[in-house]
């Protein structure tokens, strides 16, 4: 973050890549430097299909939610994914009662 302003986001694979496998030390490597910069957000309005469509193309687990330029969270590949499962769960039961019925 610079002031309110999100410019990098830091991930287990980011360390994984950058610190782990160059043989970096943590104690010593500014965040700077192995950040991935700049970010890809959404807003608060995007659907869970289109972040989790964009999460898939870009090939990340992590995706900011920004309102300007106030961060309002992170939304995670592993939240999306319960949300198809619960959603999958209703439609199973709403054909359950259909077919019962």
């Amino acid at each position: 973050m610079e002031g309110s302003r999100l410019v990098g986001i830091l991930t287990e694979r980011d360390y994984a890549r950058k610190i782990v496998l160059q043989g970096r030390a943590s104690a010593t490597t500014p965040v700077r430097t192995i950040m991935t910069s700049p970010v890809r957000t959404v807003g608060p309005e995007q659907r869970a299909k289109e972040c989790m469509q964009l999460m898939h193309e870009h090939r990340f687990r992590h995706l900011p939610v920004v309102a300007g330029d106030e961060v309002l969270g992170v939304v995670s590949i592993g939240d999306l994914l319960k949300l198809v499962i619960e959603d999958q769960r209703h439609e199973i039961a709403a054909l359950h009662n259909y077919i019962a019925s």
